[in-house]
């Protein structure tokens, strides 16, 4: 068979072709990872700058708080960039970061929260080509939104502890630590300056002579929205005098010497006076919703006695004693009436204390402040166990109060009340008239534009 035989001539030709598709090739694959390695230039350039122009924006937001909690009292108005100079650029030299623009808007009092203030607080971050814009929502922080504060959790040199029967549904914080026998149920958010807890048993079970393991139960208590140890201590007031200011004005009410009053569900109140000569007399609740008790020309008096039925917003005060001796309650109860704004502030400069005559099972609507010592039962450690304690709102004290005694061996209850408190969600965001406030801000919400 005749074979064929290229000359040389072509196979020069078709080994150049050969090479100029390799090349052609190659070219392409050069392009292709050029545009590659662009891509992904940019795509990192875009994802570093995007990540940076968010932390900008967040570090306005942080600026902008700084700004407000250390002006002398709450700002009018609104201010863009009110430090001094303005636009804040990140990074030094030729390694400028980027900047922020931050502007902040007075949105006023909340409804029916008077003495708050609120602000939108909006921080743009800029860095190369990225623009990103962050929204805040703030309102100054007051103590109402606790269902449990305290400064120590003692009452004078006793310990005074939570125990198994006691259930808290809000948000709590104690500036030293919480002392705890048996299961206790936090439902809320807890914290506590101290980075411990203290367990009655020492966190077992007891067993006696015998080996066996008595009846006594384990201290674990249940923090079904975590515990949150080594925060900052809150320090509180001294004297309500948001509320002592706005109960003087011709909007408000003013007493001298011991005071009764009974909330009647017309909104109105029966109020006994001898410094007025009124006993018994009935007359509206003050317009602006603060009341205040204060001494008589000779220092004696100030004590306020409190019970019946709040139909409005209200905050009573006292310079000494606030005693409750019956149910302080709501006409419109917002756990089962979603448009109630009836809503209750208790201040007392001393103690806030509940008769020993109060009856077995006693209900409390209302946020609680015992700014010099606590909340408590008269004479706790004596007389027949009683039955609930029933707080819808919240308790703020200096000292916590004892409301009544537990056999240590057993758990079983002596003395008092058992505590069933249900925090008020209103109170975050709509805290009775004239409460204190501790100087900071929380966020009611976060956005990004």
């Amino acid at each position: 068979m005749a074979r064929l035989k290229l000359s040389a001539k072509r196979r020069k030709g078709a080994i150049l072709v050969l090479v100029y598709m390799v090349i052609v090739s190659l070219a392409i694959y050069a392009v292709a990872f050029l545009n590659r390695g662009v891509y992904h230039y940019r795509a990192v350039t875009f994802s570093k700058e995007y990540t940076q122009a968010f932390d900008l924006a967040e570090a306005g937001l942080d600026r902008a708080i700084s700004w407000l909690r250390v002006q002398p009292s709450y700002p009018n108005g609104n201010y863009t960039n009110p430090w001094p100079g303005g636009v804040q650029n990140l990074g030094t030299g030729n390694n400028i970061i980027g900047d922020y623009t931050v502007s902040i808007f007075d949105l006023g009092a909340p409804s029916g929260g008077s003495g708050m203030k609120r602000y939108k607080v909006t921080s743009t971050g800029v860095a190369g080509a990225i623009k990103r814009t962050l929204t805040n929502y703030l309102q100054t922080d007051n103590y109402a939104r606790f269902i449990w504060f305290t400064d120590q959790e003692n009452y004078g040199t006793s310990e005074v502890w939570f125990w198994t029967q006691d259930y808290l549904d809000g948000p709590t914080h104690t500036n030293t630590h919480f002392n705890v026998f048996g299961q206790p149920t936090f439902d809320g958010e807890a914290e506590s300056a101290d980075e411990f807890l203290k367990f009655y048993n020492n966190g077992h079970e007891k067993t006696g002579n015998d080996g066996q393991i008595n009846n006594t139960p384990y201290d674990k208590p249940n923090f079904n929205a975590g515990m949150t140890f080594g925060v900052n201590q809150t320090a509180m007031p001294s004297k309500a005098a948001n509320l002592r200011a706005a109960a003087a004005t011709d909007s408000g009410m003013w007493f001298q010497g011991d005071t009764t009053i009974v909330l009647n569900s017309n909104s109105t109140m029966t109020v006994t006076n001898s410094k007025k000569g009124w006993t018994n007399h009935n007359g509206p609740l003050p317009a602006n919703g603060a009341l205040f008790v204060t001494t008589d020309s000779k220092g004696n008096g100030g004590n306020l006695n409190i019970s019946g039925a709040l139909n409005g917003r209200l905050t009573v005060g006292a310079a000494r004693d606030v005693n409750i001796p019956g149910n302080l309650t709501y006409v419109h109860d917002p756990r089962v009436n979603a448009t109630s704004t009836d809503t209750m502030g208790i201040i007392s400069e001393q103690d806030v204390v509940i008769d020993s005559n109060a009856p077995t099972n006693l209900e409390i609507d209302a946020s609680i402040m015992a700014l010099k010592s606590s909340f408590m039962l008269d004479n706790w450690d004596s007389g027949s166990p009683k039955g609930n304690l029933t707080v819808y709102g919240g308790i703020i004290q200096d000292q916590r109060g004892p409301v009544g005694t537990f056999n240590g061996a057993t758990g079983q209850k002596l003395t008092g009340y058992s505590k069933n408190y249900s925090y008020d969600e209103r109170l975050l965001t709509s805290p009775p008239p004239f409460v204190p406030t501790t100087g900071d801000f929380i966020t009611l919400s976060w956005e990004e534009d």
